[in-house]
Formats: structure tokens, C-alpha cells, sequence
């Protein structure tokens, strides 16, 4: 993919509020490097400021009025636009990524796991996500088995190709650690970990001694400095309470998911199992798209419930079009909707669960609109969250300073007096035939 160069501001006009379909569009041939200055103009803030902001060295060097900001290098139109701390995507699984339909348009048979596959998946799963404005990516990844290592060097290689327009990590899964079936992977992870792997997870559940797979999954990390991210249906509150425990002594931070289960436990018994996860300081990483390893039961963790013990709450996508959910679409955003949509939270809580929370989880700095903060950031067409929440088609991303991913969108009608005479927004480009844009 190239470097990016803004496009001139007129490009905008043809950015819709309201979207038919998204097209993903190069943002440009030329480069525009963290060094240069850029400035983004008359962005709209979640308070109702509209500013502009200066990047330059990967960061976020002033926020003024709009129209205060020179700089030397390139700017972007951002009238009409929502500027947004960046979301991140907690929890994706590039390996399997793209594989609901087998091995491919015109490819029938089995899904192929050569790692030059792996990583041409992986690399275009990263970028439809970079696309849907999540500029950092932690990617569990299956280790063990038929494929050894090999995934998890394939989706390495992705992320070292992606340097520069997303920044991916990846967590070591392995499917069973204890017993004699688990020896070798258990010297698996360790080796893992010492190529690359950011983190070390798994499915305790999959595991005969679940309790003694998370005390192998600890182990590992404390050894390494790692932080620890555990697949769990979280349906049986004896073995959450346990994981819970055993997480309260890790300084690396432990995250655990999707815990749709413990919506189908009764009310009391999720409730314990609630402030146990809280008192542990653990993370629980909801997926409100839907499942992920196929194994999960539909739904997501009871958000609410465990908001109110105080349980931080992140929310991830979970499977991107593979065959645990075949129309998944990785995107952030789309999360954020569910959650307020189906949990009831407000839009600024629902959208922190794909952003800061995230980003937290996953070990990151925070991120304001404000000078100082690292500029990735997100711009959608709109003027407020619930509405962006809502109609999030036109975006611009932003990672380390620079546009790396935008998307445009415009919906058009059949010309039609009722919308002249109501004086209804005309954003597409007029004269073009029958259809003009509103």
C-alpha cells in the first residue's frame, strides 16, 4: 500500500452523510512521513469545538480554532467531520481471517495454511480493519498442531510488512498445555514468545485441567513480562472465580473474553463472579459481533452487570469472515453500535469500550484530541456520536501523523421536487444524469 498524500478539499464535498455503500480509496500516491507537519482543519470535536489540529513527529502538536493552525507541509478538509481518538481492535484472529469461503473466489477445497497464505490474509484482514479506523491490532494466533509455529511466523512477517500503517501484535494460542499431549506445546509457547509473540492466551475451557492451563498460560508470562489474554465462555462461575484469583497476582495485566456465558448464569452467581474479576483488576473483552473459535455460545457478556462491579470492559470484533461467524466485518465502530444498541450503554461509554479501553488492554497510551497525545485518530462524517455510531461510513484514519486509510461514501436519489422544496442537504455531485446527490 503507499504512503499517503490528503486529498485536495473539494474531494470532500462528495463524502455522503448518509451511505448506500463504502469504498475503500487510496488516500494518495505521495508520502506524507511523521516528520512532516499536518493539519487537520475544521474538524468537529465530541464537545462541539470545531478546530484544527497540527501533527508532526508522530504526536499532536497544537489544537487551535479553526483557522488559527499554519504549517508548512500538507492539510486535510475535515469540515463536516467527527475527529475521534483512533479505536484499536483487541481481539482478532488473522490466521483464520477470510476463510468462510474456503480457499477462495474460484479456489475450491480446503483452506490452505501455507504461511505465505496466512500472511496474505493476515495483511488484508489488517488493512480492511486499518480501513474501519483501527490503527493498532492484537491478533491471536493458533500455535501447535499440524502448523507448529509456521501461523504465527506468517502473521510476524505481516506485521513487520505493516510497519507504518498499523501496528499489530499477536498473542500465542495453543490448544491444550498439560499432560503428555501438552508438553510440547507448552515448550511451543515459550518458543513463541522468544520470536515475537506480544502476549500468550488460549482456551482453558478446550483443555482437560483448565486450571492447570491458565497456571501454564501465568507461568509463561510472568516468566516473559507478557500480558495474558484467555479465551473463556465464562459459563461455569467456579472455574471464572479461580482464573480470577490466579489473575490478581500478573503486574503484566490479564484480559479475558468473550465471557458471553455469564449472561446465562443466575443473577447472583454472575454477580460474584463479577467482583472477582474486578478485585483481580482483570479485563473482560467482550465480543458483541459475535462468537469467534466456533465454540462460544451466541451473545455477549452482561455489559451492564459488569460495569457496575467495576469491571473494566473493552469490546472487540472477534471473527473476520471465517467459520465462526462468516459475515463478520472487523469493524470497530460497528462494536461500539451493538454495545449501545443491545447494552444500553451510552454512545461516549460504547465507543471508550473500542478505544481507550481498548487501546488500555492492549497495553497502550491513551489518546485525547489534545497536544501532546500521539496522533492516531479517527475522523467519520457527522456531527455527533451517536450519530457517527449510527451512519459511520466516510472516514479518514490517522497513525503515527499521517492519513493512512480513507474511506468515501456517497448515497444518491433520483432528483424529486419534495427534496428541493424541503430544503434537504444535496452532498453529491450534481449534474451527473437523473441522480443527484442528497
Amino acid at each position: 500500500m503507499p504512503d499517503s498524500q490528503p486529498r485536495p478539499s473539494d474531494d470532500h464535498a462528495a463524502d455522503g452523510l448518509d451511505a448506500a455503500d463504502a469504498a475503500d480509496a487510496s488516500p494518495g500516491p505521495a508520502a506524507t512521513s511523521e516528520a512532516t507537519p499536518l493539519v487537520l482543519c475544521g474538524a468537529r470535536l465530541t464537545d462541539g469545538r470545531v478546530v484544527d489540529v497540527r501533527l508532526c513527529g508522530g504526536r499532536i502538536e497544537a489544537v487551535g480554532t479553526s483557522g488559527s493552525l499554519a504549517a508548512p507541509g500538507a492539510r486535510v478538509d475535515l469540515r463536516g467531520h467527527l475527529l475521534l481518538p483512533a479505536p484499536a481492535e483487541p481481539h482478532a484472529h488473522s490466521d483464520t481471517a477470510l476463510t468462510a469461503d474456503g480457499a477462495g473466489p474460484g479456489l475450491p477445497g480446503p483452506v490452505s495454511y501455507r504461511p505465505e497464505d496466512v500472511q496474505r490474509r493476515a495483511t488484508e484482514a489488517a488493512l480492511l480493519q486499518l480501513g474501519h479506523g483501527a490503527t493498532a491490532l492484537r491478533a491471536h494466533v493458533r500455535i501447535g498442531s499440524v502448523q507448529g509455529l509456521a501461523s504465527l511466523e506468517a502473521v510476524l512477517r505481516a506485521r513487520d510488512s505493516l510497519r507504518g500503517l498499523v501496528e499489530l501484535t499477536t498473542v500465542a494460542v495453543p490448544r491444550l498445555l498439560t499432560g503428555v499431549a501438552g508438553a510440547d506445546n507448552l515448550a511451543m509457547l515459550r518458543d513463541a514468545v522468544e520470536m515475537g509473540a506480544g502476549a500468550v492466551g488460549g482456551c482453558p475451557d478446550l483443555d482437560p485441567d483448565p486450571a492447570g492451563y491458565a497456571e501454564a498460560v501465568l507461568e509463561i508470562a510472568a516468566e516473559h513480562g507478557c500480558p495474558v489474554d484467555l479465551h473463556t465462555e465464562g459459563d461455569d462461575p467456579a472455574r471464572l472465580g479461580r482464573l480470577a484469583v490466579m489473575a490478581g497476582g500478573v503486574r503484566s495485566g490479564v484480559s479475558l473474553g468473550p465471557c458471553a456465558g455469564l449472561a446465562r448464569l443466575p443473577l447472583p452467581s454472575a454477580t460474584r463472579a463479577a467482583d472477582q474479576l474486578a478485585a483481580a483488576g482483570v479485563t473482560v473483552i467482550c465480543l458483541p459481533q459475535g462468537g469467534c473459535c466456533g465454540v462460544e455460545g451466541r451473545g455477549t457478556a452482561p455489559v451492564g452487570l459488569l460495569r457496575a462491579a467495576g469491571v473494566r470492559i473493552a469490546a472487540g470484533s472477534g471473527a473476520l469472515r471465517d467459520v465462526a461467524n462468516p459475515v463478520g466485518r472487523g469493524d470497530p465502530l460497528e462494536a461500539a453500535y451493538l454495545l449501545a444498541s443491545q447494552s444500553d450503554l451510552p454512545a461516549d461509554d460504547a465507543y471508550r469500550a473500542v478505544s481507550s479501553a481498548a487501546r488500555e488492554a492492549m497495553g497502550l497510551p491513551e489518546i485525547r484530541v489534545e497536544a501532546g497525545f500521539p496522533a492516531e485518530l479517527l475522523a467519520v462524517r457527522g456531527e455527533q456520536l451517536s450519530g457517527v455510531l449510527s451512519l459511520a461510513y466516510s472516514r479518514v484514519v490517522v497513525h503515527r501523523g499521517r492519513v493512512v486509510a480513507r474511506t468515501s461514501a456517497v448515497r444518491e436519489y433520483c432528483d424529486s421536487e419534495t427534496v428541493v422544496a424541503l430544503g434537504l442537504p444535496r452532498q453529491g455531485r450534481p449534474g451527473t444524469g437523473p441522480w443527484s446527490g442528497t
